[in-house]
C-alpha cells in the first residue's frame, strides 16, 4: 500500500504519519528527514541540498525523484510517503515509476491549516542536535527549559528552516508550487482526503484511520 500524505510545513505530518505505520505496518519515508540524514552524514546530494534546505527553498526535483524512488523501492512499495511529492514533475515522476511496477497510490490525504497556526507551531518548535526529539517552547516543554529530556546536558536548537524569516519563504514556496499536487492529483481523477489539521491531533488520525480502513477492506 502507498499512502501520499500532502500539506504545508507545520500540518502536522510527522505526527500523523507516525500513527498510521504503526496500525498499518508501513515504512515512513519523510524526504525532509531522508536529506537531513543525507546532510549531516556530508553525502554529495546532503552537500547538494543543504542550501536550498537552509534558505527555505525546494530542493530540485531530480534530486529529490532520484532519492525517494530508491528509497520506496527498498521499502518494498509499503510505504507513506511525507513531503513527496512535492511538485507536480515529483508527482507525474512517481506514477510513473509506481505504475511499471504494478502498483499505483492506494490513498492521498491533505492535512489543510491556516498559517497562523502553522507559523505558531514551527517558529516555537525546537529540536535536540544528537537524538532528534523536538519539542516546543510553549505545547511540549522539556523538563529543563532549553535542554533535552533524553540527552541530560544537550542543548536544544532551532532548526535553520524552523526560522520566522526562512519560514515565510517555506510557505510561499509551498503556495505557490506544492498546493499544485493537490489539483494535479484531482484532475487525473484521484480521490482525495482533505482534513482539517488546526482540529485536535485525535479527531484528525480518526478521520485518516475511517478512509484507509476502508480501502484496507476493499482491498
Amino acid at each position: 500500500m502507498v499512502i501520499v500524505l500532502l500539506g504545508p510545513p507545520g500540518a502536522g505530518k510527522g505526527t500523523q504519519c507516525k500513527r498510521i505505520i504503526e496500525r498499518y505496518r508501513l515504512a515512513h519515508l519523510s524526504s525532509g528527514d531522508i536529506l537531513r540524514n543525507e546532510r549531516a552524514g556530508g553525502t554529495e546530494l546532503g552537500k547538494e541540498a543543504q542550501q536550498y534546505m537552509d534558505s527555505g527553498k525546494l530542493v530540485p526535483d531530480q534530486i529529490i525523484i532520484e532519492m525517494m524512488v530508491g528509497t520506496i523501492a527498498a521499502a518494498g512499495g509499503n510505504c507513506v510517503l511525507d513531503g513527496f511529492p512535492r511538485t507536480v514533475v515529483q508527482a507525474a515522476e512517481l506514477d510513473k515509476e509506481l505504475a511499471e511496477k504494478g502498483k499505483k497510490i492506494d490513498a492521498i490525504v491533505n492535512l489543510v491549516v491556516d498559517n497562523d497556526i502553522i507559523e505558531r507551531r514551527i517558529t516555537g518548535r525546537r529540536s535536540c542536535p544528537v537524538c532528534g526529539a523536538v519539542y516546543h517552547i510553549d505545547t511540549m516543554k522539556p523538563k529543563s527549559e532549553g535542554y533535552c529530556d533524553k540527552c541530560k546536558g544537550q542543548k536544544l536548537v532551532q532548526r535553520p528552516d524552523d526560522k520566522p524569516d526562512v519560514l515565510e519563504i517555506r510557505l510561499k514556496t509551498y503556495h505557490e508550487q506544492t498546493a499544485a499536487v493537490v489539483g494535479y492529483y484531482s484532475n487525473s481523477g484521484q480521490e482525495i482526503l482533505n482534513i482539517d489539521a488546526g482540529r485536535p491531533v485525535d479527531d484528525v488520525i480518526a478521520r485518516v484511520f475511517k478512509k484507509i480502513d476502508s480501502l484496507v477492506t476493499a482491498r
